[in-house]
């Protein structure tokens, strides 16, 4: 006897339905991980906003008094103002932050002066030049530098740079902005070459084939071509490591002389932002205005590193436009 027909039917009809089911579980499952997954990575980008914002709040708010004035006369215009002073403890305090300021900003251009151009030169030439085992082991130990503490790298040069340089130079200070400045760029040297030669390695490959098609060497390829075409992620880096080297604590504070002085020589003993409230803070009076003025000094730490990621993020989005035509 022959099956009837209606039944052949019915029996080929259930696998077909129970795996549309299936695929529809399946698919409704991927959504709901989906949706999941989306809501947990909002959580944590909205939980790690809300903590720095926080933490800006309750400095911003321990330094608040300083802007309508404190009781023994200090203010906010004071804090910015002539004498050009920073002496807290002294019988006729002071608290100008220019002279940290300057100090700040004078270490800190020393130091990018030197890591800037050593650190680009050994991106570009792991990237363009370096044979493919040196590059192996060329980039990790460079990035290994990142990993040291800074207060080793501040020992090092304390002990051992800053009496050569004062030996073979005649240095009058030993300690000084240009010690500091150089064993600050020991600390930003990985920062701008990882970066940097991200950016480098991101480069498509046929921009480097129609450079050398059309006669140009690796040199003339990797300068005129490779090295503009990577601009936006080289700034990047250089604004990283700039953020870098202004927030660096112990470097500085070990060997920059811990002198507020208001002056421009990197031959002079300095002090910085950073190394200010490091040294000051865990002695300072609760609720006096040297502890008022330190907070400021941490607001303002805050507002310089935003203006520089804000001032980054615009040259980036300009040269990308320059170099890619519109985002």
């Amino acid at each position: 006897m022959t099956p009837e027909p209606h039944s052949l039917d019915r029996g080929s009809a259930k696998p077909e339905t129970s795996a549309v089911q299936l695929k529809s579980v399946r698919q409704v499952f991927r959504r709901r991980m989906d949706r999941l997954a989306e809501t947990a990575i909002f959580g944590v980008s909205f939980a790690v906003i809300s903590i720095i914002l926080l933490i800006f709040v309750y400095v911003a708010r321990e330094a608040w008094p300083l802007i309508v004035g404190t009781a023994s006369g200090v203010t906010l215009r004071s804090m910015l103002g002539v004498p050009f002073e920073w002496q807290p403890v002294s019988v006729d305090p002071r608290f100008s932050v220019i002279p940290l300021v300057v100090g700040t900003f004078k270490v800190t251009l020393v130091a990018m002066t030197i890591a800037a151009p050593l650190a680009i030169a050994a991106a570009l030439y792991t990237a363009e030049f370096a044979p493919r085992r040196l590059r192996e082991w060329l980039k990790p130990t460079i990035e290994l530098l990142a990993g040291i503490p800074s207060v080793v790298i501040g020992f090092f040069v304390f002990i051992v740079l800053a009496s050569w340089l004062s030996e073979t130079f005649g240095l009058r200070f030993r300690l000084n902005g240009l010690t500091a400045g150089i064993g600050l760029s020991l600390a930003v040297i990985p920062v701008i070459y990882t970066v940097a030669e991200d950016a480098l390695s991101a480069v498509p490959r046929e921009f480097r084939e129609a450079s050398l098609a059309l006669g140009a060497s690796r040199t003339q390829t990797a300068v005129r071509v490779v090295l503009p075409s990577a601009s936006p992620g080289i700034g990047a880096a250089m604004i990283l490591g700039f953020g870098r080297a202004i927030g660096e604590t112990m470097i500085v504070l070990m060997v920059s002389g811990n002198a507020a002085l208001m002056s421009l020589d990197p031959l002079t003993p300095t002090r910085t932002l950073a190394a200010t409230v490091a040294a000051e803070l865990g002695e300072v009076v609760f609720g006096s205005d040297h502890y008022r003025a330190l907070f400021f000094i941490g607001t303002l730490l805050f507002l310089i590193t935003t203006v520089l990621n804000g001032i980054g993020d615009r040259v980036n989005r300009g040269l990308r436009r320059k170099l890619f035509g519109a985002l």
